[in-house]
């Protein structure tokens, strides 16, 4: 890389911000005004700066990305699922970069029936989202959403599927989704606040007459809530759902009468989180009811829903968390995991006889798949693991059968997953918690020390990070890399009480678990600091600024993706997207106690002189997550801090948002940047 340029340095233009008469100099503040011309230019000088460095990779980046695609089935479809009548089919086709959704009436021999090419409505766009696909119990009309720009802003549409015509009706700025009334003819959404891009509005559209017209159904106005709109499997309820971090609520009518009221199923009560199915006159409720921390299955009638009506069916168990229920006529299928293991766990309505799948290895990933068919004793479920391709499963529930009906092809005639070892392991964190991390990499890499490593994590939000196959991976395997996820606190993997000890006031629980693992990785030969690199995106992006402020020496690289790093401003910003919703997560640091503590750790606030990786920062000008500017501003500060001369890169693209490029291909040449940008520093050319 060359080191002759002379990187961009962003004018500092000092900002007093003040909190509890804490005085914070912000000498980049400006960077936040997407209309500012001079900050544009700082992005675009960035940009060319990591341009001109990394231009000998230029040729390198194609070839990944050409090795990364040819892996792909560029003429690929989905395993068809049979609703109400149709099978619906996504498939892709050779050369385009889109889906197109299409269906069969009846049998899978049937004349094709093409819903929607993306290819088709994406023409003219940098960026192309096609979401919220619903189909009325007539099978004649479609509702859908498109956004051209990636904030997740859609625009929602009706097309008639008897004549192919897109109707008059139109309604802009909804969040996606969109659900049918069984009247074939009232349709509800939801609405975002302009600035916030909170979904806060549920509104009722009868086909046919002008959008002005919608009725506002319900308001969300509590700031730390969003609200969705869904129908129930049995096609009974329409259901409002109003969820925050910690607490939730639903109201349900019945769908056979879209004019009648909304009734609260039960009213929110701060801390009480529940989600509702319905079967035969009863809803199932998942809920923490009780001090239940890893969640239980209860049931209620379903003209008697408050929670004085609950009873337990699936009592609480302090090893096992309940992620989630499905519901056919005659079984339940629970979700659970243990250990930090999927398990997926079935019951027969008539009782007796109850058992889980069996999987042999501690590396999978395993999860109920698309199920909409109430009638069925077939249960659809995805399995993969970090060296085995993604396979969707049918399962008879009755004679314990299975069916492969599609595993993912990795093309190109190389891959063999027997030349892969997958293993977990256990780092002991600081306080003496075991942390798993799953590990995969080719058979004839030695525990010398020496490797190249990438260490992957998350830890926000509850979200496990299951060990999930990525064909994408291989570009690195196949090259000595290993490849490792930490199971840090933060996320769920190891139950609620692991996503409780990793936010609010034990949040650097996540930061320090992920140190500890790479001290682990260190110790027990995987590899060494001037190998290890480290990614993460998103709140994964806050736990990359995290650490390399606190352990800046364990690492040579680092990858940072769409990264939240400006944590005390932007908790202090209610007008940004997200933040009111964010409170039970990090903090109100409104409150004195809270501020102090996102001070503490927030990495913008905490650059310091001092050594730093090196580093590749990607962003999105139009991000709706994480705003542009928090990278931004990052990177300006560590360019005038950092006492090395290791690289650092802000590449940010122009045209999308926190998603990336929307294209299925598109991604991948991102993935390549990421990728070259490790293996240059790995000497490796090819």
């Amino acid at each position: 890389m060359t080191d002759t340029l002379v990187p961009p340095l962003a004018a500092k233009k000092d900002t007093v911000l003040e909190k509890h008469g804490d005085q914070r100099i912000d000498s980049y503040y400006w960077l936040n005004d997407r209309e500012n011309p001079e900050v544009i230019q700082y992005l675009k000088d960035e940009n060319e700066y990591y341009e001109q460095m990394t231009a000998h990779t230029k040729s390198f980046q194609k070839d990944l990305f050409e090795e990364m695609k040819a892996r792909i089935k560029e003429d690929d479809e989905s395993v068809p699922y049979l609703y109400n009548g149709y099978y619906y089919i996504t498939r892709f086709e050779k050369g385009k970069e889109y889906p197109i959704f299409s269906r069969k009436k009846g049998s899978l021999t049937g004349e094709e029936e093409i819903l929607f090419n993306c290819n088709e409505m994406a023409k003219g766009h940098s960026y192309f989202n096609l979401s919220g696909l619903n189909i009325s119990e007539d099978n004649k009309l479609a509702s859908f959403s498109t956004d051209v720009v990636g904030r997740r802003i859609y625009t929602l549409q009706i097309k008639n599927l008897e004549t192919g015509e897109i109707l008059a009706d139109k309604i802009e700025n909804v969040s996606g989704a969109a659900v049918w009334a069984n009247d074939n003819k009232t349709l509800f959404y939801t609405t975002k606040d302009e600035v916030t891009l909170r979904s806060d509005k549920i509104h009722k559209h009868i086909l046919g007459t002008d959008v002005k017209n919608d009725e506002l159904v319900y308001h969300e106005k509590d700031e730390t809530f969003n609200s969705y709109i869904a129908k129930t499997k049995t096609k009974k309820f329409l259901v409002i759902n109003s969820s925050s971090t910690l607490t939730t609520e639903f109201q349900i009518l019945d769908a056979n009468k879209p004019n009648d009221k909304f009734k609260v199923f039960q009213r929110r009560t701060r801390g009480l989180e529940y989600t509702i199915s319905h079967f035969n006159d009863h809803f199932y409720i998942v809920t923490n009811k009780d001090k239940a921390t890893n969640f239980k299955v209860m049931k209620t009638p379903d003209n008697a829903t408050t929670k004085e009506n609950w009873v337990d069916i699936i009592p609480h168990n302090d090893a096992v968390l309940i992620e989630g229920i499905e519901i056919f006529k005659n079984y339940l299928v629970v979700e659970e995991r243990s250990n930090g293991l999927n398990k997926i766990r079935i019951m027969p309505w008539s009782g007796g006889g109850a058992y889980y799948l069996p999987f042999e290895i501690e590396t999978y990933s395993a999860f109920v798949g698309t199920n909409v068919d109430f009638d069925t004793e077939i249960l659809r479920y995805g399995y993969q693991s970090l060296a085995t391709p993604y396979s969707v499963i049918d399962f008879n529930m009755r004679t314990k059968t299975k069916e492969v009906k599609k595993e993912l092809e990795v093309l190109g005639g190389k891959f063999d997953k027997n030349n892969y070892k997958e293993e977990r392991v256990w780092a002991t964190a600081t306080d003496g918690t075991k942390v798993p991390i799953s590990l995969v990499y080719r058979k004839e890499v030695k525990k010398n020390g020496n490797n190249p490593l990438l260490q992957y994590a998350y830890g926000s939000y509850g979200h496990s990070m299951d060990p999930n196959f990525d064909s994408t991976i291989l570009s690195l395997l196949d090259r000595g890399f290993i490849y490792a996820i930490a199971h840090i606190r933060g996320g769920e993997d190891m139950g609620r009480q692991w996503y409780e000890d990793g936010k609010l006031l034990k949040k650097k629980n996540t930061f320090t678990d992920f140190i500890d693992c790479s001290k682990f990785l260190i110790e027990h030969k995987y590899t060494n600091p001037k190998k290890l690199y480290a990614q993460g995106g998103s709140a994964g992006g806050l736990l990359m600024g995290a650490v390399i402020n606190m352990a800046p020496e364990l690492y040579n690289g680092v990858l940072a993706g769409v990264p939240f790093v400006d944590v005390v401003t932007t908790m202090l910003d209610e007008t940004i997207p997200l933040t009111t919703g964010e409170y039970d997560e990090w903090g109100n640091p409104n409150d004195k106690k809270y501020y102090d503590y996102m001070k503490s750790y927030s990495p913008y606030d905490n650059i310091r002189a001092q050594n730093y990786p090196n580093m590749y920062v990607s962003t999105g000008l139009h991000d709706s997550q994480v705003q542009y500017w928090e990278p931004a501003k990052w990177v300006a500060k560590l360019r005038v801090m950092k006492t090395d001369k290791n690289l650092l890169f802000l590449d940010t693209n122009m045209d999308a948002g926190h998603g990336g490029a929307s294209g299925r291909f598109e991604s991948l040449k991102e993935l390549a940047k990421e990728f070259s940008f490790l293996l240059d520093l790995e000497g490796i050319k090819e």
